[in-house]
């Protein structure tokens, strides 16, 4: 399965972003801390450039524990502050406006030096569709300002909020990039719904879903589906889904379309635990070879 979306608004995103950017003092770069690395999108660097950064790593309450103490980890020993949140319940939002203010604290104290007095510190929220930008900053702001939807495309146009005397945020569509180099990015953010599900061949996706799951996370798959590994003959395993959960269609046969909106959605849903789809050591093995 080839996955490639770019809709005509996120190329006019891009454009505004670049021209936007001398206006703000940080990047609050947004990214799902299911995939911290699928999720960052690789046009942003050249974007943004130098631009003061933090990395705040959403739907921390999605992903593994465990995980995402490596990934901020592995972000902060190459030279990216971090911070792990969970903008739907509002959980860790202080740590934003905290690690915003001490990467700004230099600039700040310059300002200072020369006679003028500090304002609010003005940032521009980036990310790709479905990162959760609007809900956290209706979180921050505690207002609903931003439309917010589990669908990606929701924000269309940019927005300054204020978010009482100490920030003011940039709101921009989500940006997501044209092409991925790695299939396995596309399938991860399939997986976790920033990619519509409407261009998407659902059984690939449950495939690469459930072979994930052997691999990483056997138990939770055995729990789930009384599965331990995934058959060479996919129509095997999709079988044994499709008669333990009561997928059928007409005449009994075995509904495998359903059996893999079934799989995807017990992903998204968190029925098989919270997952992680980008691992460090993974992704350490890799760039180190």
């Amino acid at each position: 399965m080839t996955i490639q979306w770019f809709p005509g608004h996120m190329a006019k995103a891009r454009r505004q972003v670049t021209e936007k950017l001398k206006l703000v003092d940080i990047i609050f770069e947004l990214i799902d801390a299911r995939l911290p690395l699928s999720s960052r999108n690789p046009m942003i660097d050249e974007v943004i450039g130098q631009k003061t950064r933090l990395l705040i790593l959403n739907k921390a309450d999605m992903a593994d524990d465990v995980e995402t103490k490596k990934w901020i980890r592995y972000f902060e020993e190459r030279g990216h502050r971090a911070v792990a949140i969970n903008s739907f319940e509002g959980k860790g939002l202080q740590t934003v406006t905290k690690a915003a203010t001490e990467l700004l604290a230099e600039k700040w104290e310059r300002m200072r030096s020369r006679g003028i007095k500090p304002r609010a510190i003005r940032a521009m929220i980036v990310g790709i569709p479905n990162v959760g930008k609007s809900t956290l900053i209706n979180r921050l702001a505690k207002k609903n300002l931003a439309k917010t939807g589990n669908t990606p495309g929701v924000t269309k146009a940019q927005q300054w909020i204020k978010v009482e005397k100490e920030l003011e945020l940039l709101d921009t569509p989500g940006i997501l990039w044209p092409k991925f180099e790695d299939q396995a990015v596309g399938y991860k953010l399939a997986l976790t719904g920033a990619i519509k599900d409407t261009i998407i061949n659902m059984e690939d996706l449950a495939v690469y879903g459930l072979r994930f799951l052997a691999e990483h996370y056997p138990k939770r798959m055995e729990e789930r589906y009384k599965l331990t590994e995934v058959d060479e003959n996919l129509v095997e395993t999709f079988d044994h889904i499709g008669k333990l959960r009561r997928t059928f269609a007409g005449g009994g046969e075995i509904d495998y379309d359903q059996v893999a909106q079934l799989v995807v959605r017990d992903i998204r849903n968190l029925h098989l635990g919270k997952l992680t789809f980008d691992l460090v050591d993974e992704i350490k093995l890799t760039t180190e070879k």
